[in-house]
């Protein structure tokens, strides 16, 4: 694929493009399980920014190489830190992984291959769509390591699951399967494996980069502000109050209903949005 935004090299993930417009990031530390240390945060920080802006780039996937999503934070720098008494390295504002409270423009699906705990399980809590492998398991295990989940998934995760089943995740520590990880409306669907796991999320994508990207992004934005704890009339008046002639003005609206009144596919072009 050719870009009009030179792409980032990270250390610790790999760039693939597995179909148009889809940008795939895997996690790169298999002998860690995942886990992302200071230098890895910034990477990713700035890998969603570049998928954010540019154009040609529609959706993103996250998933982990070997048998972990992501294990978390890296304990071992985090302990040689407060060992020492020193500051730990701040996240960037996106938060754990550039995701955990990531606001951003474009969706990102999360390809859950294996164990998601701590900040894997933070970057979870606030992604668009969740598809998990049957393997794959979740869990907040910071209140076992004297930690605490800081990295924004707290107030999240009852909106999602509950107040009563956030405590349970959150104070217990344990680990909740693939399956029930459904049940709970944590997850969207479960496959095989997770080989299997990748190539559904890549379908799902696919699915999304066929609508146009101008309403994907409108309609992306209209979820988060309800996302947000905004009333539902109050979060439509913002919507349309911000993106409404923005979206009148661009292309990709006439056409859409061009293609409709001419029985064909439309031809997108890139989003200015």
């Amino acid at each position: 694929m050719s870009f009009k935004l030179p792409p980032p090299n990270p250390q610790y993930s790999k760039l693939s493009f597995p179909a148009p417009h889809i940008l795939l990031v895997t996690l790169s530390r298999p002998k860690d399980l995942n886990c992302i240390n200071s230098t890895g945060h910034a990477e990713l920080h700035s890998i969603w920014e570049w998928l954010d802006d540019e154009p040609s780039l529609r959706v993103g996937i996250i998933t982990g190489e070997g048998r972990a999503f992501c294990a978390g934070a890296d304990l071992k720098e985090w302990n040689s830190a407060t060992q020492a008494n020193q500051k730990r390295t701040a996240s960037p504002p996106s938060g754990f992984g550039g995701l955990s409270r990531r606001t951003g423009k474009k969706p990102v699906i999360a390809a859950v291959n294996g164990l998601a705990l701590g900040g894997g399980c933070e970057m979870i809590t606030n992604m668009d769509i969740v598809i998990a492998c049957e393997k794959a398991f979740f869990g907040f295990p910071e209140v076992q390591r004297g930690v605490v989940a800081w990295a924004g998934a707290l107030p999240r995760i009852v909106r999602t699951v509950g107040r009563q089943r956030a405590m349970e995740m959150v104070l217990t520590g344990r680990r909740v399967s693939a399956r029930e990880a459904k049940e709970w409306g944590f997850v969207n669907e479960v496959v095989g494996d997770e080989k299997q796991v990748v190539l559904r999320a890549i379908e799902v994508a696919t699915q999304i980069a066929a609508n146009s990207p101008d309403s994907v992004i409108v309609s992306r934005e209209g979820v988060k502000l309800g996302w947000e704890g905004i009333g539902a009339e109050e979060g439509t008046r913002l919507l349309i109050e911000s993106w409404e002639k923005k979206l009148n003005a661009g292309e990709n609206i006439k056409e859409g209903l061009r293609a409709f009144v001419e029985k064909r596919k439309p031809q997108w072009v890139e989003s200015k949005l």
